[in-house]
């Protein structure tokens, strides 16, 4: 069994105390008490986020800037705040907006599509084109950008990662020419915690004259990107992978780049004028939220970014890293494990495989002594197959996560192999 970290004994994150302010850590789950490590699927709500969105909907509930009653200007004010609070959290600048989507998956599709709609003259995808995407990514930023390779005629580039999951400056440079005109990539992979040099890359293919797109979902947690530091047009990320809500999410970016991007949601709130053959577009970030957009989740977002912050980037991050890292040693002990990516240190998540054993198994004995993980291709098949490893394990870390639950991890882990092998 793995040892805890040393990090961990510093006492920079109160963790205990933290864990009092999220009300699900309390139970039990067939009898155990509950040990969450799905956080890379969804992480869970302290009272304060849980408490700003009860305060809109108990009192500033209604629908924003088509009203001139008090309700409506107060709920005006409060999602256009959460914005603000947004941008500073991923240091957003004068130059970059923030256009509220219900999460990194329709951030993502918004781009993709935004970029080869519009008409003739108009995309900014055309035959010939080049995108180049990952070889690490979700799906939720892969199958938009096949989509829009068939859609405007563009070429497809995978940049594949080596045996050991990487992904490399040198083979990017090889993919990159004058045709190329999108880089998009992860800032860490959901699969395998992989952290490439994103910073590096994006600015390699800015060089190249490309838009550069970041999927942050699995950053923003304790490692959200500064987007005044990076060479970046557009950076998703979602509200539930924040200890925010669940259908709230945002992307940022250049308001240059986002003015390029043709509106995925045509109808209310987006447009500037109507007539019965046409429509004129408001300006940012309107014309890329149409609809009634998500108040409470905006708030709860926002809220989110302030706890993340009042408890501490750098404290959350060390962490994390340190979870992990006493979870790959203590699961690489175990005979027949293999952990991928046990270079990635600055991760928060571990997955891993065992001969002879399905991760499904694996996943259920695990839920039947409390220990939450996910189990499957975590919506990277293409990765895993690229590979060679199949469906997988994965234990994802937060900052209510104790050393504790590590160990009872990899105890059940040894149970469970011992069960079915």
């Amino acid at each position: 069994m793995g040892k805890a970290h040393p990090l961990l004994h510093a006492g920079s994150l109160p963790v205990h105390a933290l864990r009092a302010e999220f009300p699900i850590l309390g139970q039990t789950i067939n009898g155990h008490p509950l040990a969450y490590l799905d956080n890379a699927a969804t992480t869970h709500m302290p009272r304060r986020v849980l408490q700003a969105m009860q305060q809109f909907e108990e009192h500033g509930r209604a629908n924003i800037h088509r009203g001139v009653h008090t309700l409506s200007q107060s709920a005006t004010d409060a999602f256009e705040a959460a914005r603000a609070t947004l941008k500073a959290f991923i240091g957003a600048g004068d130059g970059h907006e923030l256009v509220f989507t219900s999460g990194t998956t329709e951030a993502l599709n918004l781009v993709a599509q935004g970029l080869w709609a519009g008409g003739p003259g108009k995309a900014w995808l055309r035959p010939g084109d080049r995108i180049i995407v990952s070889g690490l990514e979700h799906h939720a930023n892969l199958v938009p950008w096949q989509h829009a390779a068939r859609m405007s005629g563009a070429e497809l580039a995978i940049l594949r990662p080596d045996a050991q999951g990487r992904v490399h400056l040198d083979d990017l440079q090889q993919l990159l020419t004058p045709a190329t005109r999108v880089l998009t990539l992860t800032a860490c992979a959901n699969a395998t915690g992989e952290r490439p040099p994103y910073e590096a890359m994006l600015a390699l293919a800015v060089r190249a004259g490309a838009l550069t797109v970041l999927d942050a979902a699995q950053a923003a947690s304790h490692a959200v990107p500064d987007l005044s530091a990076l060479e970046c047009d557009f950076m998703a990320f979602s509200g539930h992978k924040m200890h925010g809500p669940m259908g709230i999410g945002a992307l940022a970016g250049r308001r240059a780049a986002l003015e390029r991007l043709h509106p995925l949601r045509l109808g209310g709130d987006m447009v500037d004028w109507v007539s019965y053959e046409a429509a004129g577009f408001a300006q940012l970030p309107a014309r890329l939220e149409g609809g009634t957009p998500h108040v409470a989740g905006a708030i709860g977002m926002a809220a989110a970014a302030r706890f993340i912050d009042q408890t501490g980037r750098e404290a959350i991050d060390a962490h994390v890293h340190a979870l992990r890292a006493q979870a790959v040693t203590g699961l690489s002990g175990l005979d027949g494990i293999t952990v991928l990516a046990p270079h990635a240190t600055q991760s928060a998540l571990v997955s891993f495989v065992a001969e002879g054993v399905h991760p499904h198994d694996i996943g259920t004995l695990l839920d039947e002594r409390g220990i939450a993980v996910r189990t499957g291709h975590h919506c990277a098949q293409p990765l895993l197959e690229h590979l060679g490893l199949g469906p997988t394990t994965r234990a994802s870390f937060a900052l209510f996560n104790t050393p504790e639950e590590v160990d009872r991890l990899v105890a059940a882990v040894a149970h469970a192999l011992e069960m079915l092998r």
